[in-house]
């Protein structure tokens, strides 16, 4: 932690950085309550929480981070006004209207201005301790797959699979879910981002789960579409189509690709396919202390993919009102290749499930 706050540290060339967004601050000082702020000069960093967490945050916070213990935001103000400080950049996404209009009053006289510096460029580069994390993040999210699908029978709705997800994720070691799962049935396989329904599951549906763990706050992601019989010669066709989308790309992703040229390799082959136009969502997206979180896989990114970085790669085709089918694996970029850290099976005969 230590030297992530130095590293940061190198980009503040004047002024001060205010820090309030909390995976920001995870990443920082490994803080992780609900009250926290962080301010930073190139040459200090200063550590703000309530009386709550007083002996979480002395445990925790890096020792080259100087801890307060306040009770109103004019007393961060007091603390900048002793170190000179003139401006200082808050992250723009992070805050609100009302929310900037606070910390003004809080921080007067310092002027404030929106961040371009940037705790999530650095975060997009994962350490060997993070890839650990992410790793056994999704170790987990196996392991629950393996025993939900297990468990399947005629009957069990979709929010009582979603609840099965989460409740043997804990059971297993996970912190909870990395965000809240979601479970197809039938023609909901259709619906990319679907809503979980009382919809029972009977003999011969589809099943899309899309679902994740948090394990040390690191998240996983991942993404199978099922069948409870031999599919349908339309339903084994679109599904081959996305798994040979999806592994085209995996295949050619290393480090320098940009995230518009990877989505247009799968993107590509749904297209030629004849399904370009029910593909309407990205390739992917980087995974970390937060399920979604730069860089990304999808036409409007343009930048290099960082070495080091992990990413969703995860094509989808949806027929509204019939089916869909998605695949989703998480990736690690290397130098001259893409690791896939994922390894439930994805050939069809793999996700026939026996469902009475």
């Amino acid at each position: 932690m230590q030297s992530r706050i130095k590293e940061f540290q190198k980009k503040i060339t004047s002024g001060a950085a205010l820090i309030t967004d909390p995976s920001n601050i995870a990443y920082l000082t490994g803080f992780t309550g609900s009250n926290g702020t962080i301010l930073l000069t190139n040459k200090v960093a200063h550590f703000f929480t309530d009386a709550r967490y007083t002996r979480v945050a002395k445990k925790v916070v890096p020792k080259n981070v100087e801890v307060h213990i306040v009770s109103s935001f004019k007393q961060i103000s007091d603390v900048a006004q002793k170190l000179r400080i003139k401006t200082i950049s808050f992250e723009a996404h992070n805050v609100s209207v009302a929310r900037l209009d606070y910390l003004k009053k809080g921080l007067k006289p310092i002027k404030l201005q929106p961040s371009i510096i940037h705790v999530e460029t650095l975060r997009m580069v994962k350490s060997e301790e993070e890839l650990k994390y992410l790793i056994k993040s999704q170790r987990i999210n196996e392991q629950v797959f393996k025993v939900v699908t297990k468990n399947l029978r005629s009957g069990k709705t979709e929010q009582q699979v979603a609840w099965e997800i989460e409740k043997t994720g804990r059971e297993l070691g996970a912190d909870g879910i990395s965000f809240e799962p979601i479970v197809g049935f039938g023609s909901n396989s259709g619906s990319p981002h679907h809503m979980n329904t009382t919809k029972k599951l009977k003999k011969g549906d589809m099943v899309l789960i899309d679902m994740g763990m948090s394990y040390k706050g690191y998240a996983s992601d991942m993404t199978r579409t099922c069948f409870t019989q031999k599919p349908t010669p339309k339903q084994a066709n679109i599904y081959n189509i996305v798994l040979e989308a999806q592994e085209a790309a995996i295949q050619k992703l290393k480090a320098g690709m940009k995230g518009s040229a990877a989505d247009k390799i799968s993107r590509d082959i749904i297209t030629k396919a004849g399904y370009g136009e029910l593909f309407g969502h990205s390739l992917g997206h980087g995974i970390g202390l937060q399920v979604h979180e730069a860089p990304n896989l999808s036409t409007g990114y343009d930048k290099p993919l960082p070495l080091g970085t992990v990413v969703t790669v995860e094509p989808g085709i949806y027929l509204e009102n019939s089916f869909g089918v998605r695949i989703e694996d998480m990736v690690i970029i290397r130098r001259n290749k893409a690791d896939n850290i994922t390894k439930i099976p994805k050939k069809i005969e793999n996700l026939i499930l026996s469902v009475s």
